[in-house]
């Protein structure tokens, strides 16, 4: 290369910022150009009155390859959520938790009725199987096999209350997918993580993540530009042209778009992106003074698919940074169709301002606000929670794309846009923050590999 190489990176979440890194710290000229104000894409934190409120429910699986590579995990101020689940029923709870990190939980979760002693030497089993496997070959193509969740589970012999009291809202969580219609591959990978390394936040919130990595792009001497959108981009020959919305065109050595999903098909026209989504709903509430959850640090899963929330997470008991000295801060999940509302900017992953049947946002807060109480109510009998404050209310219409069993054997390559046109994004490899860190790291590789060839 006689010149240095101009490289632009369009679209500022993990995809976007770990690509932008690899191509600054290999060399190039590298740009990330983000259309809000603040880069991360999904992965954001709204700071009001105290409160840490993260979009939708997130959390980091520490012991993801990619993430224990592109982060420092010290430096993120990890708080830890204790592994297992108290397992909500109308009228009682039961506990099931991994006695490895908690073994004050072993005597409740030998008595749980919904697990039998054949379930849990079959997650053993399963613990030990995976163990041996090479996650990294489960979605490059090598894995011939996929199956549903609940055929995958089903076929190893565990029982009804297993999977629909505990599997099906604790998946519902990771794949806002309480059917366990997604692909097995992803319970394999995410089961296998998790036993590794359990489930943290930051205790400065999820956006602590795209932060540190937007921190990382200039130590190396990237550059990130927030407020810059772009309209269009264009390959021709050896370079790439991008027109932005504020009338501004660049021609570049190259483009990788890290896009959400529907922009990056958008701007390709590549129709192996997926666009298929799976939303939820998350709602922010101060705990009534007296009021205990009693599930410490673990998630509280509702055992019943009826008109409560997926699950309830203790956030303040996790992280005590999520709220103010005193308070308590807990959130309650709703899945897609729960009352996501209609997106009047999908594409872009915004909030609704109006629902389809015309109910304004207070309207439809009030509601949810309501089906939490009586859930919390059904499950805590000895318990009142009518002073139960909603403080915010996150919808993401497009927080995942479906993953059915096969999908992943379809998903863009990197380089399947023409000329100079990458692609980074989960949605080449899976959706997650695992497949977004990755697909950054491998868009940049492929960059680098051709401007040098």
């Amino acid at each position: 290369m006689t010149s240095t190489p101009r490289v632009l990176v369009v679209g500022g979440g993990l995809a976007g910022l770990v690509a932008a890194r690899h191509l600054a710290g290999g060399g190039v000229d590298a740009t990330l150009l983000e259309r809000r104000e603040t880069v991360g894409g999904r992965v954001r934190t709204l700071e009001r009155d105290g409160y840490r409120f993260d979009r939708g429910f997130q959390v980091l699986f520490p012991a993801y390859p990619a993430v224990r590579r592109e982060l420092d995990l010290a430096a993120l101020d990890l708080r830890r959520f204790t592994s297992g689940a108290t397992i909500a029923h109308p009228g009682r709870r039961t506990v099931l938790a991994d006695p490895r990190s908690a073994p004050g939980t072993l005597p409740a979760t030998l008595r749980n009725p919904d697990i039998t002693l054949g379930d849990r030497l079959r997650v053993a089993r399963l613990w030990w199987e995976l163990r041996r496997t090479d996650l990294e070959t489960l979605f490059d193509g090598t894995n011939e096999s996929d199956e549903s969740i609940e055929r995958y589970l089903r076929e190893r012999g565990f029982s009804d209350g297993f999977v629909e009291t505990f599997v099906a809202p604790f998946y519902g969580g990771i794949t806002l997918d309480r059917s366990l219609s997604t692909s097995s591959r992803v319970f394999e990978y995410t089961f296998r993580t998790l036993a590794a390394g359990g489930a943290a936040v930051p205790a400065a919130g999820m956006e602590a993540i795209p932060t540190q990595l937007a921190d990382r792009v200039r130590e190396v001497g990237g550059g990130v530009e927030t407020g810059r959108e772009v309209e269009s981009v264009s390959s021709e020959g050896d370079s790439a042209t991008v027109q932005l919305a504020d009338g501004v065109n660049g021609e570049v050595d190259a483009v990788v778009v890290a896009t959400d999903p529907p922009a990056a098909r958008d701007l390709t026209g590549l129709e192996s992106i997926p666009t298929d989504a799976r939303g939820c709903v998350t709602q922010y509430y101060a705990l009534p003074s007296g009021a205990d959850l009693e599930t410490g640090r673990r998630l509280l899963l509702n055992a019943v698919d009826d008109d409560g929330p997926n699950h309830v997470v203790p956030h303040s008991a996790v992280a005590p940074e999520y709220a103010p000295d005193g308070e308590a801060l807990i959130s309650a999940t709703y899945l897609e169709g729960e009352d996501l509302g209609a997106s009047g900017d999908g594409v872009r992953l915004e909030s609704s301002s109006e629902s389809d049947d015309g109910r304004d946002p207070e309207e439809r807060d009030a509601e949810l606000a309501a089906r939490t109480r009586d859930a919390l109510e059904s499950w805590y009998p000895d318990q009142r929670f009518g002073n139960l404050e909603a403080l915010h209310t996150e919808r993401v219409p497009f927080a995942q794309f479906d993953q059915p069993p096969g999908i992943h054997d379809g998903l863009p390559d990197p380089r399947e846009p023409s000329g100079s046109v990458y692609l980074a994004g989960d949605y080449t490899r899976w959706s997650s923050i695992q497949g977004a860190m990755r697909s950054g790291r491998e868009a940049a590789r492929a960059v680098l590999e051709d401007l040098s060839g």
